[in-house]
Formats: structure tokens, sequence, C-alpha cells
């Protein structure tokens, strides 16, 4: 071994000792971040050896190692069925008709509240806003059932006094998403104000005090103020956000199903489960689904923090 070989592997050598000391020294630190160490290896990572799925046949007798490989068959069989598209795009759009709804109001909700200038009223519109969050989703749609009932509403009975018959609302396409997004804009807007509240509160005084002194109106400070400075929260929770366009959530929607509504309102996660669980179970097929559905997710997510770092210089990474 050469002179040139061994000052690098010296080097080695003194920073693992190092690292050894370390460990040794701070090892009640170091056992804390083992635990969910070990829990996100376990039940993050090993779950993704069964992704291979996608790309078998599977059969329970033979297992996950043994089962028939065919390649892309089963995503072949997704894209060449005739509902494949309809479902993608209801996903999509579902997806982007929350984002839009939701987004801007938790950060005028967040701002709103940080210009209150009374202590109690600030405090019961939190908690109003904010309790929402904590009704189940089966709750959630069995409210909206009621309200809307045709016949013992109280929605349909408030429009009955003005001679106007909603019908079975929750039965027409038309208005299914609206439904979903708007229900879901009153459950979480509160809860994703917190967020926004929190960074607003690491905002200098004293660049309002200054804006104060400059004659800013408390519009002109919202503007060049407060939603400059939270602006890398809000460009993180939006790359987020579009991190999960495919993600629609299965719970709300597929207990808001029904066979009138089923063309407008089937998405990628309960297509999976119908395909996957119920009916005439494929495993592999709903695993290539499911697959195909988490791969665009990653692109999305990546796409927008290039995106984000490329327009505002503020990224995830």
């Amino acid at each position: 071994m050469t002179v040139d070989q061994q000052v690098p592997t010296a080097i080695y050598v003194r920073r693992g000792r190092s690292a050894r000391r370390k460990i040794v020294r701070h090892w009640q630190l170091y056992f804390i971040v083992l635990l969910p160490t070990v829990q996100l290896l376990i039940f993050k990572y090993m779950p993704m050896l069964g992704a291979q799925i996608a790309f078998k046949k599977y059969s329970p007798r033979k297992g996950i190692w043994g089962s028939q490989f065919i390649g892309w068959q089963n995503f072949a069989r997704f894209f060449d069925s005739p509902s494949s598209m309809q479902i993608i795009i209801n996903t999509i759009i579902i997806s982007l008709y929350s984002i839009a709804a939701t987004f801007p109001f938790a950060i005028m909700l967040a701002v709103a509240l940080s210009e209150a200038r009374g202590k109690k009223f600030k405090k019961t519109v939190q908690m109003v806003t904010y309790a929402p969050y904590f009704i189940s989703t089966v709750v959630l749609v069995s409210m909206i059932n009621q309200f809307l009932n045709p016949t013992i509403g109280i929605i349909s009975l408030i429009f009955k006094r003005f001679s106007v018959e909603l019908g079975n609302v929750v039965g027409m396409p038309s208005v299914f998403r609206h439904l979903y997004v708007w229900s879901g804009v009153w459950q979480n807007n509160g809860y994703n104000a917190i967020i926004y509240l929190a960074a607003l509160t690491s905002i200098n005084p004293e660049l309002q005090e200054a804006a104060v002194v400059d004659g800013c109106s408390r519009v002109k400070r919202i503007w060049h103020v407060d939603l400059p400075c939270i602006r890398p929260t809000i460009v993180t929770l939006l790359i987020l956000n579009v991190g999960q366009v495919m993600s629609v959530g299965f719970e709300k929607i597929f207990l808001m199903q029904n066979p009138a509504i089923l063309s407008i309102s089937e998405v990628i996660s309960t297509y999976v489960y119908r395909v996957g669980l119920t009916g005439s179970t494929d495993p592999g097929y709903a695993s290539a689904i499911g697959l195909f559905n988490s791969v665009v997710n990653v692109i999305l997510i990546l796409v927008a923090n290039f995106a984000a770092r490329r327009i505002d210089g503020t990224g995830l990474w």
C-alpha cells in the first residue's frame, strides 16, 4: 500500500473511532432514535417487497416469491380497460379541486386570525373552525346524508319553505364533487390554518412596526409583510399537496358513493379496493394500479419541487 493510499485509510479509521466514541457517550439518544427507525424499516420499507406482486400473477398458495412473473401485463390490463381514463380523470379533478378550494381558505383564515385583536373572539373562532376536524368521516357523511335527505333533511326543508325542491342531492353526479370538496373545506380548514398561524407568529414584529411607520395599511402589511414571510411554508405545503394529487382519500369517497354517481365518483383508491378485495379478487392487478398511483405521486412531487426551486428558490430539498 502506497503512502497516498495510507493517508485516506488513516482518516477513515480515525473518523470511525470518533463516531464510536460519540455513540458510546450518547447511547441514550441513539437508542431513542433506534426505535422509530426500526418501526420505519418494518412497517414502511419491508412492505415495499410486496410491490413485486404488481408484476406477477399472484397465487396465495405459491406466495409472493413463488407466483408466476408476468411483467407489465397487469399495467396493460388497467390501461386497456374502458374505465381507466375516466377513473384517472376523476381522481385528478377531485384532487385539484380540493387543493384549489382548501389551500387559499386556510391561508385567509390564518391571516384573519392573526390580525384579530380580541383574544376571546380569536380563541372562539379558532375553536369553532377547528372542532369539525374531530368529526369522524363516517359521522360527517351521515350528517351530509341526513341534512340533504329529500323528506326530512333540514336543508331540504329550508328550501321547501321557499318552494324549491332539491330532490335527491347526494345522488346527483353534477353535485358530488362540490359536496365532497366543500364539506372537506368545512371540516379541515381550521386544522390546516394552524401551520400558517404558527408561521405568522414567528414573523419579526419590527417588520410590522416599520410598515406602520411607512404608512402601510393593514391590507398592504398583509400583502407585503405577512405573506412573503410565510411563503416558504406555503410553498412547502403546496408541494406536498401536489404530491398527493393521485391519492384522493378513500374513506369519504367510498362512503359517499352510490350507483347513481359511481361514474363520476370512482377514483383510483376505491377502484383498487373493488378489484383487490371485493368481487373477483385480483391482488396483482390491484397492486399494479396502486404502484402506478404511487409512482405518479412521486413524479409530481419531484416536478413541483423542481418548479418551486426554479421560480421561488424554495423547496423541500
